[in-house]
């Protein structure tokens, strides 16, 4: 096994820092917040450390975006276990999804359009039995029966499609729905998981409707 590389007391204090907001938000921190937090002067002082980080390989910097922190599983394995999780991939086999969070959208304009983004979050893809493309922070309760709760997050994989009794999430105009998938012959049924709510029906050929994905996991809101 490698030998643990040291850390100086300010490289192990930012890796504590990363781990800690994983642990708590599901994502890493940006380098404003880890300068924040440690009273640095800026940002770039942040990211001096976190290059000094990646080179002795317990992280690894992604470009592109403003939490591009993704930690070595070797890393992720040891901060999970103290979790209480148990992993059932072998080590190689461990990976992270970054996955965008989706907010309010716009009727006509692509669910994953850039200004539908709210955040993204880091995620350990052994958690999904299939990849999700995205989350959805679910409003309301009515899928409750399903165990799906308002304020969770829905892991989505993109689809076109769906087969009678999946959890789908669809779309109506600007107005994003989880529900129960149902084809009947003339039409689809969105049906809730809560008897105080009732069936969406949406004629074929509806303009407005247009499904989005299958859920494909959740992640409770008591865990973010």
């Amino acid at each position: 096994m490698n030998e643990t590389p040291k850390l100086t007391d300010r490289q192990q204090q930012i890796l504590d820092l990363v781990q800690s907001a994983i642990e708590r938000t599901g994502a890493p921190p940006t380098r404003a917040e880890i300068a924040n937090e440690l009273g640095f002067k800026s940002a770039n002082a942040a990211e001096e450390h976190l290059q000094a980080l990646a080179r002795k390989g317990v992280i690894e910097l992604v470009g592109g975006t403003s939490r591009g922190i993704r930690l070595q599983s070797d890393t992720l394995r040891a901060l999970n276990q103290s979790r209480g999780k148990q992993f059932s991939l072998p080590l190689p086999s461990l990976s992270q999804l970054t996955l965008p969070l989706v907010g309010r959208v716009a009727a006509g304009s692509p669910i994953l359009a850039q200004e539908h983004i709210d955040q993204t979050y880091l995620m350990e893809a052994s958690l999904f039995s299939r990849r999700p493309d995205f989350l959805l922070k679910v409003r309301g309760m009515s899928m409750r029966d399903a165990g799906i709760m308002d304020g969770d997050l829905l892991a989505v994989q993109k689809a076109k499609d769906a087969k009678n009794g999946q959890i789908v999430v669809a779309r109506l105009g600007d107005e994003v729905t989880v529900k129960r998938f149902k084809r009947t012959r003339t039409s689809i049924e969105l049906l809730p998981e809560n008897p105080d709510f009732e069936p969406i029906v949406v004629p074929f050929g509806d303009v407005d409707f247009e499904l989005e994905g299958l859920a494909v996991g959740l992640i409770r809101n008591s865990m973010l």
